[in-house]
């Protein structure tokens, strides 16, 4: 029998790497960015920028005070915090601090191919999308009902 020696992992939080200047590839899971993120398809590439560059419409890494990690977007900022939405929801969190924030989506890697999300398109569709909020109760209505038609 060989004798394996025990090793102590090293771990590293995803704060630490981001605030050493890292770009992280990350997979998302969980269908919340819907359909920007599908689990097991698509990467996020993250990096940290100063909070003062973050902006309405921004995807951004946040740590929820009870630890977890969620990507979502950002679809208001006010002096009380940053409130979020995942793009497959509609009900907003916040009011986030700018401490909880560690990093912005800079890219998206999907099938091998990677797009970057200040391509005018992905704005265009991001905010026209994010702009929809209030109406994607009724959207999402509309798209089950399509779906049961089927």
């Amino acid at each position: 029998m060989t004798h394996i020696p025990e090793k102590t992992p090293y771990t590293v939080p995803l704060e630490t790497l981001l605030e050493q200047g890292n770009i992280l590839k990350i997979k998302p899971q969980g269908y919340s960015m819907y359909p920007l993120f599908i689990p097991g398809r698509d990467e996020a590439l993250i990096e940290q920028v100063p909070i003062t560059q973050l902006k309405r419409g921004d995807v951004v890494l946040y740590r929820r005070r009870h630890g977890i990690l969620v990507l979502h977007r950002i679809c208001r900022i006010t002096p009380a915090g940053y409130y979020m939405v995942g793009d497959n929801q509609y009900e907003t969190e916040g009011p986030l601090s700018a401490e909880q924030i560690h990093g912005k989506l800079i890219g998206v890697i999907r099938n091998g191919h990677s797009f970057s999300v200040v391509h005018p398109l992905y704005r265009f569709l991001s905010m026209l999308w994010l702009n929809l909020l209030p109406l994607r109760p009724l959207c999402f209505r509309i798209s089950a009902f399509l779906k049961k038609l089927r």
